[in-house]
């Protein structure tokens, strides 16, 4: 599928290149599609594996990842720092300049892939 590219041409399209590079790297295979494109807006990058693993939407001074099933996801290395009130999605914000745990980060994808493989087989037997 072909669509506009919602990626930015400065520090944001950097990180966010980096981030759909590391995606890829712990989960071969990921769907990546836009969504939620309008006249104003080219629309926000999603990643899938039986659901949404994470979206990643670009701020003026940060990039948002957030993650619909976060509360339940193991983050040993505290990569969580954003939408913590929730009781279920959690984000991580990067600003500027921030470094990235790239490890920590593939391994929080993985587990986020294994959740959602969870509901959906709790979802079939039902």
């Amino acid at each position: 599928m072909t669509h506009p590219d919602p990626v930015t041409t400065d520090w944001r399209g950097d990180t966010l290149r980096h981030v759909r590079g590391l995606i890829r790297e712990a989960l071969p295979g990921v769907q990546e599609s836009v969504k939620w494109a309008k006249p104003t807006s080219p629309g926000v990058p999603v990643w899938e594996h039986a659901g949404i693993l994470c979206t990643g939407e670009s701020y003026a001074r940060a990039v948002k990842l957030t993650f619909p099933r976060g509360a339940s996801l193991p983050d040993p290395a505290g990569l969580f720092n954003a939408s913590l009130d929730g009781k279920v999605r959690r984000a991580i914000d990067l600003h500027e300049g921030a470094a990235l745990d790239d490890t920590a980060f593939r391994d929080l994808i993985r587990a986020a892939a294994a959740a959602n493989e969870q509901a959906q087989a709790a979802r079939k037997r039902r």
